[in-house]
């Protein structure tokens, strides 16, 4: 994955320190130490030179102006230089190009592409998110140009100077804005894309937690219910070892088929893993097998009674596997905490809610019946279809599961 995520939230690998895209990228090497050779050298370099040729050819042009000597020269060369810092110091970059470049014009000397330099600073500042200090920098700018032209030029030169028309001051003003609102527009599209990719990592990221818990439900559920009858069946099958070894080996035999159950949920499970977003290999569990619990329970020394009211309806996979693991949990629970050894099974098909009901007369042993992770992994299951659980003793005695979940109703034929 590209995108980096902290709790400070996302941002791209050329986000990191508040630099930008181009001109060599963040200004840290590895382990968060000044790292010179990620410094925007060859951009600036390339300025430096378009610079200082640009105003030597516009020096020609201007002939009433300074000529350019060696001061001229290093003020040139001094906003490209300071450009190098554009994206570690940004607000000192913006501060001394326009400075320099302040200086420049009150010197006197031709007019040429040293505001380039401005630009590019103050396109660095604001989109590194130093709006106050770019928009006073390039304001402060403007202010010395206007003193210059207008009020100061007599006593700067060069001399003679009759000072700078207003007319030209429009351009002046609409460059200076033109500046400004390109950056401010770059630096928002840039938060609008940063927040864009933060949303899409951060929905990765929950439907990645999503499935894991999901996985661990499945798990928990498969191999509670299993392991619960192979534990019935292995007490049973120690007890009777010596006194009835027909009735051991049949408690064997039991361990043996809910064991090769198990393992064959949960390598499903596991298929789903290695193969992300292929069709499973065996179709979800759902009450079509609910006779398989019934089964099962029966090999634990439970006998289980079920009872289904209202025409029975086509459920979604999602609904079908929910139901079936609902009243595994449920039967599971009643082998494991109560000392009933019957239980009772009701399924109801309403009007757009499945109705589940799962019944033993107690009393409790062991834990309690309504702890552990069992009902909290029917509660997630209930409540990832909008339905919801109820589990506690029953007035009469023993403890009740109900579920109510909803159908929709393309679910119904």
């Amino acid at each position: 994955m590209e995108q980096q995520i902290s709790r400070a939230g996302f941002r791209p690998p050329w986000f990191r320190g508040g630099c930008v895209p181009g001109g060599g990228g963040t200004d840290k090497g590895p382990g968060g130490g000044a790292g010179l050779s990620r410094l925007p050298w060859f951009s600036s370099l390339v300025l430096a030179v378009f610079v200082t040729v640009g105003t030597g050819f516009a020096a020609e042009a201007q002939p009433d102006r300074e000529p350019l000597d060696a001061f001229a020269r290093v003020l040139l060369i001094a906003g490209p230089a300071l450009l190098v810092l554009r994206h570690r110091h940004p607000v000192f970059c913006v501060f001394g190009v326009a400075l320099s470049a302040a200086l420049y014009l009150g010197a006197g000397y031709p007019y040429g592409p040293i505001f380039i330099t401005v630009a590019v600073a103050c396109f660095a500042a604001i989109v590194a998110g130093h709006r106050t200090a770019a928009w006073w920098a390039i304001g402060l700018l403007w202010v010395s140009h206007l003193l210059v032209g207008h009020l100061l030029y007599p006593y700067l030169p060069p001399e003679g100077d009759v000072g700078a028309p207003w007319g030209p001051e429009v351009g002046v003003a609409a460059w200076v804005v033109a500046v400004l609102v390109g950056s401010e527009l770059v630096r928002v599209r840039r938060e609008q894309w940063i927040h864009a990719r933060a949303e899409r990592a951060a929905a990765e990221a929950r439907r990645a937690d999503e499935e894991r818990l999901r996985i661990a439900r499945e798990l928990h559920d498969v191999l509670a219910h299993s392991i619960s009858v192979i534990n019935v069946q292995a007490g049973v099958g120690l007890a009777l070892l010596d006194s009835d070894p027909e009735q051991a080996r049949t408690a064997l035999t039991t361990i043996k088929a809910a064991s090769k159950e198990a393992l064959g949920e949960v390598r499903q499970v596991l298929d789903t893993l290695r193969t992300s977003g292929d069709a499973p290999r065996a179709p979800a569990p759902g009450l079509d097998r609910l006779p398989e619990l019934v089964e099962q329970a029966a090999a634990a020394g439970l006998t289980v009674g079920t009872e289904t009211l209202g025409d029975r309806v086509a459920l979604s996979p999602g609904a079908d596997l929910a139901a079936f693991r609902i009243v595994q949990e449920a039967l599971t629970n009643v082998v494991r905490h109560s000392g009933s050894r019957t239980a009772h099974v009701q399924v109801g098909y309403g009007a757009g809610v499945l109705t589940l009901r799962v019944d033993d007369e107690g009393p409790a042993t062991g834990d309690e019946a309504g702890g552990g992770n069992g009902l909290v992994g029917m509660r997630e299951r209930a409540a990832a279809l909008g339905g919801t659980i109820e589990a506690g003793p029953r007035p009469d005695g023993g403890f009740r599961v109900k579920a109510v979940l909803p159908l929709k109703p393309k679910e119904t034929p």
